[in-house]
């Protein structure tokens, strides 16, 4: 750690949480939880993080890819879509002893933060003093004019222009009455309107379908940025979306073809292991770019359950349609029996090889740790920023202080950083 910088002390932490406030976040830590320390990554960690985006982008554009998983996705997943999610983020692990090498989690195309995290690694960069070997971040408002540009990309694909009807962020009652990320919708809602959006935060119950055209409040939705967590649009409270997205005249990012083809757990197992290739289109040096930082991963199968339970000690068990960590199983959890109950109750999960995260050392003594991951956004292919999130567990994802979302930055040349 950098001498000339404060990072980590009491002063440093309520001046860092005060100007996170002041810059539109909610109050920190105590409504939404931040740390203030930092991790870096090195160049060769993102080099292969920006080779596996483009494998990745590459394979799940395939038409083969395409045919392949939506034969077993529900029919509504089936017809192509052309929308390109702008917020897709992938989590990663840097184990120890291995920070240059990164290990894909999970990914998903909704994914909570970016917005929070641009503010975040700004007013800490702003903050902390000088830090000699990392790169300056994306500044927020470079963030919001690329965002906007996303926005303007896909209404120009999808209409050939801005669209005459309002742009509608929707995302479950419950996230919107209690959610962490709020406050976020609210700032997309701002950036947008300043750029000459009509724009409207809503629940599904806010949506009403009048036989031609998807209503909000009165008014006709052209654009949807989906927050939903009800990926295949199947509840009753979703069939306007739902009408409207099979019409095909409303874009929907991220929608039931966008999850079925790229965000979907079980699709890990293809991407982790080779028996599929030939099916699947994925070519020989696609398949060492994925061996090499997707881990093996399995769907719980009746003929697995044994291997899975025996290897149980290096697996984690994920739900296939879990979402912000929940129903996450530990070795300690699982068994023989508890798994035989999950896949006569349909519960679909995936076992996947488990990768210890980063951990970093927050007090002089070294007797406080933190594990972090890494979490990046990109769209078309280009990522265009990362954050991490630094757990006071090293196995689950707990935020509470000191944890909580954590600044994080390039380094530079090929160093990593772990600070003591």
């Amino acid at each position: 750690m950098c001498q000339e910088c404060r990072v980590g002390t009491n002063v440093f932490a309520e001046a860092f949480f005060s100007a996170l406030c002041a810059a539109g976040m909610p109050e920190a830590p105590s409504q939404f939880s931040v740390t203030p320390w930092y991790q870096g990554v090195s160049c060769s960690a993102l080099a292969k993080i920006d080779a596996l985006i483009k494998v990745f982008d590459q394979v799940t554009e395939r038409a083969s890819w395409r045919a392949g998983v939506c034969a077993s996705a529900p029919e509504i997943a089936r017809s192509t879509r052309p929308e390109v999610c702008f917020f897709s983020a992938w989590d990663f692990h840097l184990p120890p002893g291995q920070p240059d090498v990164p290990h894909l989690i999970e990914f998903n195309d909704n994914g909570s933060g970016s917005l929070l995290a641009g503010i975040i690694n700004h007013i800490f960069f702003e903050n902390a003093g000088i830090i000699k070997d990392i790169e300056s971040p994306v500044s927020i408002v470079t963030l919001g004019e690329h965002v906007a540009a996303m926005v303007e990309r896909e209404a120009k694909g999808f209409f050939r222009g801005r669209p005459d009807g309002i742009l509608v962020v929707l995302d479950d009652a419950d996230s919107l009455e209690r959610g962490k990320f709020y406050r976020e919708l609210v700032l997309l809602q701002e950036l947008l309107a300043s750029r000459g959006w009509k724009v409207a935060i809503s629940a599904p119950s806010g949506l009403l379908w009048d036989g031609k055209h998807l209503l909000c409040r009165g008014r006709e939705v052209s654009f949807v940025v989906n927050r939903s967590t009800d990926f295949f649009f199947k509840s009753e409270m979703l069939s306007p979306l739902r009408a409207a997205y099979l019409q095909g005249r409303t874009y929907v990012a991220p929608n039931p073809f966008t999850y079925a083809t790229r965000s979907d757990k079980r699709l890990l197992e293809y991407l982790s292991r080779p028996d599929w290739d030939g099916e699947l289109g994925i070519q020989t040096g696609e398949r060492e770019v994925l061996s090499s930082l997707v881990p093996e991963t399995w769907l719980l199968r009746q003929e697995n359950i044994e291997e899975l339970a025996r290897r149980k000690e290096n697996l984690v068990f994920k739900p296939v349609h879990g979402f912000a960590s929940q129903g996450v199983l530990n070795s300690a959890q699982v068994g023989r029996s508890r798994l035989k109950r999950l896949l006569r109750g349909g519960k679909g999960y995936v076992a996947q090889r488990r990768v210890p995260k980063s951990r970093l050392r927050v007090d002089g003594s070294g007797t406080t740790s933190l594990w972090t991951d890494l979490r990046v956004w990109s769209y078309r292919g280009a990522r265009y920023l990362m954050s991490g999130r630094a757990s006071i567990c090293p196995d689950t994802v707990n935020l509470k202080p000191p944890g909580g979302w954590i600044p994080t930055f390039a380094m530079k040349g090929d160093m990593h950083q772990t600070p003591a």
